[in-house]
C-alpha cells in the first residue's frame, strides 16, 4: 500500500535474465502502478533501477536515509494509528475496487462505503473533536 525505500536501494524484475517471467502478479500489478511502457522496460531488459528513479516512477512513495528508514516507517505507522480504522479500511478498499472496475461501479462502491463510515461512532467522534477543537480518539466503531 505504502512504500518507503532506502536512498541506497536498487530494485527491478530481473526474471527475464533467468529465462522466466515475473510471477506472483508482477506482470499484472506493476503496469497498473507505473504504466505499461515503464513496466515493459523493467521486465523486458531485467535491469535494476535506483531508488530515485523508483520514487520518480511511483514505485515508492518516499525515500529515506538508510539509517533513518525504520524511524520514517514508524512515523507513518504512528500517524495511521491515530486515524479512524473504519475510514482507513474503506478508503483502501475503495481504491482497490477503483483499480479493478469501471468508474460507475467504483463510484457506487464509494457511495456505499461512505454511508457505512458516516454511520460510525468514529465519524461522530471526529466531528465532536473538530467542534471542541481537540484531537479525536477513534475506537474503530
Amino acid at each position: 500500500d505504502l512504500r518507503i525505500a532506502s536512498t541506497e536501494a536498487r530494485m527491478g524484475l530481473p526474471e527475464v535474465t533467468l529465462g522466466i517471467l515475473p510471477g506472483a502478479g508482477g506482470t499484472q500489478r506493476l503496469p497498473r502502478l507505473i504504466g505499461p511502457a515503464r513496466a515493459k522496460q523493467l521486465m523486458l531488459f531485467g535491469d535494476l533501477i535506483d531508488a530515485t528513479t523508483a520514487e520518480k516512477w511511483g514505485i515508492v512513495n518516499k525515500l529515506s536515509n538508510p539509517n533513518e528508514l525504520m524511524d520514517e516507517a514508524r512515523k507513518w505507522a504512528l500517524v495511521l494509528l491515530e486515524r479512524p480504522p473504519i475510514s482507513l479500511a474503506h478508503i483502501k478498499n475503495a481504491i482497490n475496487v477503483a483499480m479493478d472496475t469501471d468508474l460507475d461501479t467504483g463510484i457506487n462502491y464509494e457511495q456505499r462505503a461512505s454511508t457505512i463510515v458516516a454511520m460510525s461512532e468514529d465519524r461522530q467522534e471526529g466531528y465532536r473533536a473538530f467542534v471542541e477543537k481537540r484531537k479525536p480518539s477513534f475506537k474503530g466503531k
